[in-house]
């Protein structure tokens, strides 16, 4: 279990990190505001950036939002049942994670090397090249499928013993600050 804190704590400090990502897309977004309706002026490379900004921040932001358990979930379900059942259902959903994650970590990985072999470029004005954002869509889908992996352990633990301390990284950091 310290193996999984550790890839947990990882992707704690990824997701915050990344999450200051959101804070340059608004400021990106608000000067083309401002350069549009008060200097009649708009940019040319705005609408392309933000883009790619809150393209990256969505996906590398995922396996954060997993281990706060943000995502969306049908409480309804959940929380009316069994921890067994509870466990049962979360293991069911890990799994589809980790098989969509890892065609997303396939695909992404080929989609990276071809744009940075063939220097692709976006079809803006600016020319960027793509293989940045293509490596975020890399990066972002391993961290994912990893913390599915961590939640199916976690998962299979409970069904097996529903008593079982699993706590998660962010819940442990939540407890230790109450």
């Amino acid at each position: 279990m310290r193996l999984l804190r550790q890839i947990e704590n990882f992707n704690i400090l990824i997701g915050k990190a990344i999450s200051f990502l959101i804070w340059i897309g608004i400021v990106v977004l608000c000067w083309e505001v401002v350069a549009r309706y008060v200097f009649g002026a708009p940019t040319i490379w705005a609408h392309g950036y933000t883009q790619r900004i809150f393209g990256a921040y969505f996906v590398l932001v995922g396996a954060y939002t997993l281990i706060r358990r943000n995502h969306v979930r049908v409480d309804l379900l959940l929380n009316t049942r069994s921890p067994r059942f509870t466990a049962f259902l979360d293991l069911i959903n890990c799994i589809f994670l980790i098989i969509w994650g890892s065609v997303l970590i396939w695909e992404g990985f080929w989609l990276f090397e071809d744009a940075w072999r063939f220097n692709e470029l976006d079809d803006s004005v600016l020319r960027h090249p793509m293989w940045p954002i293509k490596l975020s869509l890399f990066v972002g889908a391993v961290l994912i499928t990893v913390q599915g992996v961590i939640e199916a352990i976690r998962a299979l633990v409970l069904l097996v013993n529903p008593n079982a301390d699993t706590q998660s990284a962010a819940e442990a950091q939540r407890s230790e600050i109450l």
